[in-house]
């Protein structure tokens, strides 16, 4: 059954009794050194940096977005027991910042220089000292400042600010864009397991911290039908700490063992299949070996918005969009915002309703930033009082200050 309810700024649908999804699950996930989840947890950190300054200096976030960065690999050159860089990875802030308010500089290139530099220096170490920095950041106004006499457009100064009385979202937010967030709960086992392994083998864990040869750049596409499960795994090595052919091919005997043990934990009863490093060719050293534990060491790119979704999942079965959140300014980026306002709001559907909840959430660019446009909400359970998800909705809507608090002091892991 649906409900189309009339709301200030646009509709609410309500879908009860909705199927619920199916059991074939396929899903991917990118690992912390991923090129691609380099460029989008970058990309974020320079947005909450950048933040954090104008909000202590001027005490407003000015405008930003730094959320079309990318990442060009550089050279290694890999040996049993050793190894090193040949040439260094290009890290492309690409995006806009606002440089000054009220003729007071802002020393953005400082700010992204020490924030990379950190950045590396925790997730990649051996990268850290091979950077090469390369601006691209405008404060280029918006499309729409049409130049009428002598007056200068209000537009304009939206990335030039005299005062942060310049800032329209000051007074209201506003919907930057036209755009889609997605959000689905709850998770199934397989879907639960998948990014339990990822961080197991690319985070810190008691297999890595025992393990020191294991490097980060871990991506996993599965399958799983709810009985059996097809998984291919890539687990790079570092060189310098695999002494030979036999101690790289022990090491992945190590990996696959965990595989098993964890499944063995998380999918009782169920037929768990493991292809790990498919491309290794042992007779040939062609192996999943590298300097830095990630294959941005070598040729490989990173670009925000390429790899996971704000859920972390890759989930092509599931609602998804493609949106790059990363790195977009979290005051008014509905990209940014509407995604994880709608997964906030599908788990607390899901626990309210006890079934699975999908909830859309699609805005109109200048309409205020609570007032989606379009709010689908599609509940499995097929008894739900509507008024109650009509709070919960607008009880969401109402939170996008908190929430980017949140996104400012680094309370927010995205992907």
């Amino acid at each position: 059954m649906r409900e189309t309810i009339t709301t200030e700024g646009g509709y609410l649908s309500v879908e009860t009794g909705a199927a619920k999804p199916g059991a074939t699950t396929i899903v991917e996930r990118k690992g912390l050194g991923h090129p691609d989840t380099l460029a989008d947890h970058l990309a974020e950190r320079l947005s909450r940096a950048y933040s954090r300054y104008t909000v202590e200096r001027f005490g407003a976030v000015l405008h930003h977005n730094f959320d079309k960065l990318a990442l060009l690999g550089g050279a290694s050159e890999v040996r049993y027991g050793a190894g090193r860089m040949t040439a260094p990875v290009r890290v492309l802030v690409n995006g806009r910042a606002a440089p000054m308010c009220g003729g007071e500089k802002i020393p953005v290139e400082e700010i992204v220089v020490a924030e990379v530099g950190a950045f590396f220096a925790e997730r990649l170490p051996e990268v850290s000292e091979h950077l090469n920095i390369t601006f691209n950041i405008t404060s280029n106004s918006s499309p729409g400042a049409v130049l009428t006499g002598d007056a200068v457009p209000d537009r304009t100064r939206w990335f030039n600010p005299r005062s942060i009385d310049d800032l329209r979202e000051r007074r209201v937010r506003l919907s930057n864009d036209t755009s889609l967030g997605t959000g689905w709960a709850p998770e199934n086992p397989f879907e639960l397991f998948v990014r339990e392994l990822v961080d197991h083998f690319s985070g810190e864990s008691d297999f890595t911290l025992s393990h020191a040869w294991c490097g980060s750049d871990v991506k996993l596409m599965g399958y799983w039908d709810g009985e059996q499960a097809d998984v291919v795994l890539c687990v790079p090595q570092k060189s310098r700490l695999v002494a030979s052919r036999a101690e790289y091919v022990r090491n992945t005997e190590s990996v696959l063992a965990e595989c098993h043990r964890l499944a063995g934990l998380r999918l009782p009863g169920a037929e768990t299949r493991f292809r790990l490093n498919a491309r290794d060719v042992p007779e040939k050293d062609e192996l999943y070996l590298t300097y830095t534990g990630s294959s941005i060491e070598s040729g490989d790119e990173g670009v925000v918005g390429r790899g996971n979704r704000v859920n972390g999942l890759i989930t092509p079965l599931r609602p998804m969009n493609l949106e790059g959140a990363n790195g977009k300014n979290p005051v008014y980026h509905v990209g940014k915002l509407y995604n994880i306002a709608a997964q906030r709001l599908a788990q607390r559907l899901h626990e309210a309703t006890d079934g699975h909840a999908e909830v859309h959430l699609v805005s109109t660019t200048g309409q205020r930033l609570d007032q989606p446009w379009r709010i689908l909400v599609r509940l499995s359970s097929p008894e739900v009082e509507t008024d109650k998800v009509q709070a919960l909705v607008a009880e969401s809507l109402e939170g996008f200050p908190a929430l980017t608090d949140e996104l400012v002091s680094d309370g927010i892991v995205l992907s």
